[in-house]
């Protein structure tokens, strides 16, 4: 059998035992050994061999075409994104070196949009770190700043979780994303790092990633229990910056005319009194130093 790491395999067999026979009007007799489908029964619904499926897995067979790993997703009930995902695992592609990686920087014109924004925005790089933030983002969490990290903070610090009424919701589709924007650059040193303090440190964590779950990083709907104005309720944008790798614009903002736009506006006319102009961003110091 092939050693080393096997990324193919380990999703596939991830994914194969979160499919039930009853799923796909398999019937069941008798006390079954494995969670979800059998490694045969994969092979079956998708018009493979059982061989040939148990050396994808095992990790003998890295190159499957395009066609049988369409035909598994099917089977394995696999959405848009996590097609997408397993076709980027069984690509051809050939080694490459291992690169030191390059430092995430912001442009500085959206480090200026960033400052002019009147709703709590951020940027948001590939492993989930915070790059800048503008001080309304502060005033919604305080760890919204630079230098922090989405899923250390999510998953770790229990302020942040009294943060999130759909705490389970919210990991959930964190994991997914990340495991997007990292895609199949697995042993770059900082996701090693990442992943490994995370698993070691948060169970939760620990199950989320052992379900090898992927979806993009995407606006969505948030709710949030605000220490000071309470119950709030806001449409989250994650917009990608042209020019970067994986770098994203993450903005908050509430519908008009609610409740939710007061209490933001309340945040926002308290935050306002306390800024300085050395609040923005991180990059924005440091520029202000160098003068």
């Amino acid at each position: 059998m092939t050693t080393g790491p096997n990324p193919l395999g380990e999703y596939l067999r991830a994914r194969r035992e979160l499919v039930t026979p009853e799923q796909m009007g398999i019937p069941v007799l008798g006390v079954r050994r494995v969670p979800g489908l059998r490694r045969e029964e994969v092979a079956m619904l998708a018009g493979i061999s059982s061989d040939y499926y148990l050396r994808l897995e095992q990790g003998r067979d890295r190159n499957p075409s395009a066609q049988v790993l369409e035909s598994i997703a099917r089977v394995l009930r696999l959405d848009d994104d996590n097609t997408a995902y397993l076709l980027g695992l069984g690509a051809d592609k050939p080694r490459r070196a291992r690169r030191r990686p390059r430092k995430e920087t912001v442009p500085p014109s959206i480090v200026t949009f960033l400052a002019t924004l009147p709703l709590p925005a951020f940027v948001e790089g590939r492993y989930l770190d915070v790059l800048a933030a503008n001080p309304l983002a502060g005033a919604l969490s305080p760890r919204l700043v630079p230098g922090a990290n989405r899923l250390r903070d999510v998953f770790l610090d229990p302020a942040e979780k009294a943060l999130f009424p759909d705490w389970d919701r919210a990991t959930e589709g964190l994991v997914a994303g990340f495991r997007q924007s990292v895609g199949t650059d697995t042993d770059n040193p900082r996701f090693i790092e990442l992943v490994g303090e995370l698993s070691l440190a948060s169970p939760r964590f620990r199950r989320l990633w052992a379900r090898h779950d992927v979806a993009g990083r995407l606006g969505a709907p948030m709710r949030f229990d605000h220490p000071q104005v309470g119950e709030l309720h806001l449409n989250r944008e994650k917009l990608h910056i042209t020019g970067t790798d994986g770098i994203m614009l993450v903005v908050y903002h509430p519908d008009p005319g609610t409740d939710d736009a007061d209490k933001l506006a309340l945040l926002g006319s308290a935050t306002l009194k306390s800024a300085t102009p050395h609040d923005a961003t991180a990059p924005e110091r440091a520029r202000r130093a160098e003068r």
